[in-house]
């Protein structure tokens, strides 16, 4: 989740030149009479597979993942939070929460601030006492990769509550915002590399803190055009536009 720079932006733009490279190559030497339009079902034609897979739907089907946003040092990227539970506390720091996922600093903190306003809000978030009080597991795969950054707070909040809930985490959703022991949402970075990523990523809604609503007017219009922007203030409103309404069977403790 680092700032990206000139450099990787530039990077960026080579790869983009090199994949229309491809294309215009493939039309030079076929036998296609000019002019030729590389409309979206034509680019596996001359590009091939994708080299991104639409895999939210699969990874968001049982409570307890969501789709968080980030920049990355090559730009906005999908992150999975998993989060699960289990009777023993015997979480790193005595906290009953354990981290995995090669996190920095303040990913570690935005994790022990999402457990907090969770088992500070309990009651108000329909759980019940005794799946609060258990030893959590919060995950970040691609564990190879070091992720860090201020903006993932209310991806794992969202995802301790739809564990405990039963409740989904709606699969056309990404979100990105941090947030407070009090459950304000806090506003983050890099909105239009995220926000990219999620449409790239077949994503159709997008929820955002409140605070950053003027940074949308940075993203492509035809992006803008194709999403739904849900702004949120405050935790209730990201679980209120990130949960699907109907709970499946509770977790069942490891």
């Amino acid at each position: 989740m680092k700032v990206i720079t000139d450099h990787t932006r530039e990077a960026g733009v080579r790869n983009l030149e090199r994949e229309l490279g491809k294309i215009t190559r493939k039309v030079a030497t076929g036998a296609l009479t000019p002019p030729v339009a590389i409309t979206p079902d034509r680019v596996r034609e001359f590009l091939g597979k994708p080299k991104f897979d639409n895999e939210v739907a699969a990874r968001t089907a049982v409570p307890g993942v969501a789709t968080g946003l980030a920049v990355t040092g090559i730009g906005g990227d999908v992150l999975f939070v998993e989060a699960t539970a289990t009777d023993a506390m015997h979480g790193h720091g005595g906290n009953g929460l354990t981290l995995t996922g090669q996190l920095g600093d303040v990913m570690k903190e935005s994790a022990q601030i999402a457990l907090s306003y969770v088992r500070s809000h309990a009651h108000e978030l329909n759980i019940d006492a005794d799946s609060i009080n258990k030893s959590f597991h919060i995950h970040v795969p691609e564990g190879a990769v070091p992720k860090d950054g201020p903006s993932a707070g209310v991806t794992m909040t969202t995802a301790i509550v739809s564990l405990l809930t039963g409740r989904p985490v709606r699969n056309t959703v990404g979100m990105t915002g941090e947030v407070t022991l009090q459950g304000l949402v806090l506003p983050i970075g890099g909105v239009k590399q995220k926000v990219l990523a999620a449409h790239r990523m077949g994503l159709k809604e997008v929820i955002l803190p409140k605070r950053n609503e003027k940074d949308i007017d940075d993203v492509p219009q035809s992006v803008r055009e194709s999403m739904t922007f849900h702004l949120a203030s405050r935790v209730d409103d990201v679980l209120k536009f990130a949960l699907e309404s109907n709970a499946k069977p509770k977790f069942e403790v490891a």
